[in-house]
């Protein structure tokens, strides 16, 4: 007991340190960001119990890791943790038709509606759709959809699934840096979800063939995001192809993918769909839970961007 009393001392401690926005940033962002997540890519994976225990351990200090609902209670590697399964039941889906349900355990940051190509990244910053997305079609598809930012912490469970019964049909790899994605950075680096490397996961919803996308942004020390359907892992040494065209049927809560540490994902749903009751910024939520709800028909879609229209690349990261 007193043990775990110092323990939790130590951790507020470090919190209150770690929360000084300056010395934050600096010791998240202001590294070699490629080269430290390499190198955590590398670390994680040594199957050594002792040093998978005594890491987390460590990790302890920083977070409120809870493993309670993991599968497992024992870890070979860093990695193994990280990526961990949950116990059968630790996360029920709504099954209601006319939900559309989180697809992962987070913090719901900014959200609301796409309007002149724009969105928030937070309070008072905004970036274009076309950057994030880079495919003109798309974000012609989402002007006055919904939108809604997921960031999941290093101590959440870090797998994602389907929010809803759907097809995925294509994948777009889009390569970038490693910022962190925290509060802290997002008030700082413009655009910070544009120049990250993520995917955009096209799907289209089994019940009204509506399209949905949801776009995992990596992070400081986790580039690298793995998608169960296929059998490439995209990560910041992956060489192509770009577009990666799918056909696979996923059931509403069946595992889509994960991260290996912490970090983003944000949904998009066309016009017509809204928020589900309570789902706000900071709200936390979990994954199962109602995120959107489905309209019970949809409004015609915009006209989609003239074929060939330009891609635009993401920027390079400031100095």
């Amino acid at each position: 007991m007193e043990s775990h009393g110092g323990r939790l001392m130590l951790r507020a401690t470090l919190a209150k340190i770690l929360q000084q926005e300056d010395l934050n940033f600096l010791l998240t962002n202001r590294i070699p960001r490629r080269l430290l997540t390499q190198l955590m890519g590398w670390y994680s994976r040594i199957e050594q119990p002792w040093l998978a225990a005594a890491s987390i351990a460590v990790w302890r200090l920083f977070t409120d890791l809870d493993l309670r609902d993991a599968k497992q209670s024992r870890f070979r590697s860093l990695h193994a943790c990280f990526t961990r399964e949950l116990k059968a039941g630790a996360r029920p889906v709504d099954p209601d038709p006319g939900v559309l349900a989180s697809p992962c355990d987070a913090i719901v940051g900014a959200c609301g509606e796409v309007c002149d190509g724009m969105l928030l990244q937070t309070k008072g910053s905004a970036y274009r759709l076309m950057d994030l997305l880079a495919d003109p079609e798309l974000v012609a598809r989402y002007e006055r959809g919904v939108y809604v930012t997921l960031r999941l912490t290093s101590a959440m469970y870090h797998r994602f699934h389907a929010p809803y019964d759907c097809r995925v049909e294509q994948v777009t790899y889009v390569s970038g840096d490693t910022w962190n994605v925290n509060p802290i950075a997002l008030r700082r680096v413009e655009r910070l979800f544009c120049r990250n490397e993520r995917a955009v996961i096209r799907c289209r919803l089994a019940s009204s063939g509506a399209l949905l996308t949801l776009v995992p942004v990596a992070a400081v020390l986790v580039a690298s995001i793995r998608l169960r359907f296929l059998d490439v892992l995209l990560h910041l040494r992956y060489r192509g192809p770009n577009v990666i065209r799918c056909d696979c049927a996923l059931a509403k809560g069946e595992e889509m993918g994960w991260f290996e540490h912490g970090s983003t994902i944000i949904v998009f749903a066309p016009a017509g769909f809204r928020r589900a009751d309570g789902i706000g910024e900071g709200t936390q939520v979990r994954m199962g839970q109602p995120l959107l709800r489905v309209p019970a028909a949809l409004p015609t879609a915009p006209p989609t961007a003239q074929p060939g229209a330009p891609a635009l690349a993401p920027d390079a990261p400031p100095a």
